[in-house]
């Protein structure tokens, strides 16, 4: 594995551990040539999967894009990452054993779109926001009224900002008289 500090390709793993309910294997190393410390992961890949975008273009599979565009929705959200992870997980298995090679875009922002509406309401609606293209209030107001008659749809505490923040200024003030 090369070291992503000095490109040296001689690191050494100094310790091995199963993550992610054994779907894949944490590696510690060490660059004995620059002292550099990284994680790497290792996972079972039953075959590479190519993305159609919309436009008809082919792109490889990246786990980890489809990761970071999760993470932007659920940003400051009460979500464990140990759930993201096992969710990912979930689409990513469910991909690979289609059957299929080729996998439409549409395909996996649906996916995503299902897993996260299981996950947190304000997640769901943060990425359909981005995936469907939200132009209009009245595209939010479309996909809150599903969600709102979805009796099955989870629903997460609110809970108070990072900082101290108890909800109070959010709340509206008795009227005087």
């Amino acid at each position: 594995m090369r070291c992503p500090y000095c490109a040296s390709e001689n690191t050494q793993v100094k310790d091995s551990r199963p993550t992610e309910e054994n779907a894949a294997i944490r590696r510690r190393r060490v660059c004995p040539d620059c002292g550099g410390r990284f994680t790497t992961f290792e996972r079972v890949q039953l075959r590479d999967l190519i993305v159609v975008k919309r436009s008809g273009r082919k792109v490889p599979f990246d786990r980890d894009k489809l990761l970071a565009s999760v993470n932007i929705a659920i940003r400051k959200r009460p979500i464990e990452p140990e759930r993201v992870e096992r969710m990912i997980s979930g689409i990513v298995r469910q991909l690979e054993s289609s059957g299929e090679t080729e996998i439409p875009s549409q395909v996996i922002g649906e996916s995503v779109m299902e897993a996260l509406r299981g996950l947190d309401p304000v997640a769901y609606v943060r990425f359909a926001s981005v995936y469907r293209d939200f132009r209009e209030a009245s595209d939010f107001a479309e996909v809150l009224g599903e969600i709102a008659r979805d009796p099955s749809a989870e629903r997460t505490t609110a809970m108070p900002r990072a900082g101290g923040d108890d909800w109070s200024s959010a709340l509206p003030l008795p009227k005087k008289g």
